[in-house]
């Protein structure tokens, strides 16, 4: 059964249309509950998310910590330049 508009990208779906003109959905990759969601980046039910955050970015005590003496050493250097240049 074709719907009025598309699921995957919410256009108007013409009647008795065999997929949706602006995006391509049909009824095996959109339509129908049997449909397959692998490429439209939705996790599945067997989705560990803990592991993927282990995965993507680590453990979170091994992480660098952050580069602040190098923004403090930057704005202190840019502070004296602006000084020399304004009063030489």
């Amino acid at each position: 059964m074709t719907p009025d508009y598309c699921p995957s990208c919410g256009s108007a779906v013409p009647e008795n249309a065999r997929s949706c003109p602006d995006c391509g959905a049909d009824e095996t990759t959109g339509w129908s509950d049997e449909a397959h969601a692998e490429r439209l980046g939705i996790p599945s039910e067997d989705f560990d998310h803990d592991a993927f955050v282990e995965e993507e970015f680590g453990d979170p005590a091994r992480r660098k910590r952050p580069l602040h003496w190098l923004w403090y050493a930057t704005a202190v250097g840019l502070l004296g330049v602006t000084l020399w240049w304004w009063f030489r």
